[in-house]
């Protein structure tokens, strides 16, 4: 084999070897996106929680501080006292029932993202293997082309 035929062997050989590891380093690299994606959901998922668990107990200590107020002025819990406690709980109630929703949706996000990193991941993966083969179906047409 002549040096010009080796070279382009040699060339095709290490041209394919480079592009099957970015297939490799291109599926890690979606994995680990994906991985800090799933990460970043449970923090907010924890966060999340934590909103939720901190006005429910803000709103409790205002109720308390209404019925402590409404008793200490000596009105009986009843009527515009007792709507306006009514109120403070029901307020709360969707209050939470919002952070709860908008945990979901970004949640979603963020599965979706993890999805989406993994499939980008896959596929810049398999373009570069098909590269890989293609620059060694090349190298030995070139080859075939100098032998002969």
């Amino acid at each position: 084999m002549d040096p010009a035929t080796a070279a382009v062997v040699g060339s095709s050989v290490l041209s394919f070897k480079g592009n099957m590891q970015a297939a490799k380093s291109a599926r890690r690299v979606g994995e680990y996106n994906a991985q800090l994606a799933e990460n970043e959901r449970v923090l907010l998922l924890q966060r999340k929680a934590a909103e939720e668990a901190a006005i429910r107990r803000n709103s409790e200590r205002l109720r308390s501080t209404q019925v402590v107020q409404t008793a200490a002025s000596g009105v009986e819990m009843s009527g515009s006292p007792m709507q306006a406690l009514a109120d403070a709980y029901f307020n709360t109630e969707l209050d939470a029932l919002r952070i709860q929703y908008a945990g979901e949706v970004e949640e979603v996000a963020k599965v979706s993202e993890a999805a989406m990193s993994r499939a980008t991941g896959r596929a810049r993966s398999k373009a570069l293997q098909t590269q890989a083969y293609q620059s060694l179906l090349t190298g030995g047409e070139k080859a075939a082309t100098l032998l002969g």
